[in-house]
């Protein structure tokens, strides 16, 4: 499965601050057998969001896009509008699933706005942006994802 890591802070796309969630999501696909495509990083303007998503997405080089971070309550925190804008298709279960497991470990993670959805035959998922957050969050759901892809590439369910 090929992914990439979009990692979206306004401090880290400045170099203010080092990005530690997106090495961490690398390391963990890394360690499942996942190819890693690209790891980028992109500030929280939803229009350079919504950009990026896009060229990862259609460019056909990834089957799942990964973001860490911009999906709290902050008013910097733009990720899940920039997602919801432009999938095709939204996959609540991915996000409520993630939120459950969530709660096992933090109080607050019913807080995470992050959503999932698919644009064309890209799976695009909001994770958080603490490392730990955004690691627990994709080990939540990981299993579910080659599934995912093999089913919007056109396999059956069964």
């Amino acid at each position: 499965m090929r992914v990439a890591v979009l990692t979206i802070s306004d401090s880290v796309a400045k170099g203010e601050r080092e990005d530690l969630s997106g090495p961490a999501l690398v390391a963990f696909c890394r360690g499942l057998g996942w190819e890693i495509a690209s790891a980028l990083r992109v500030s929280d303007d939803p229009a350079d969001i919504r950009e990026q998503l896009r060229a990862l997405s259609d460019a056909g080089r990834v089957d799942v896009l990964l973001t860490t971070g911009g999906t709290g309550l902050g008013p910097r925190d733009n990720t899940p509008e920039a997602t919801q804008a432009v999938a095709d298709r939204i996959v609540p279960g991915i996000s409520e699933e993630m939120r459950r497991k969530g709660l096992e470990h933090t109080p607050t993670a019913v807080l995470s706005r992050g959503t999932a959805g698919v644009r064309h035959l890209t799976l695009i998922v909001n994770l958080p942006g603490s490392p730990q957050g955004a690691v627990e969050s994709l080990e939540a759901v990981a299993a579910l994802l080659p599934h995912a892809v093999k089913v919007l590439h056109g396999a059956r369910h069964d």
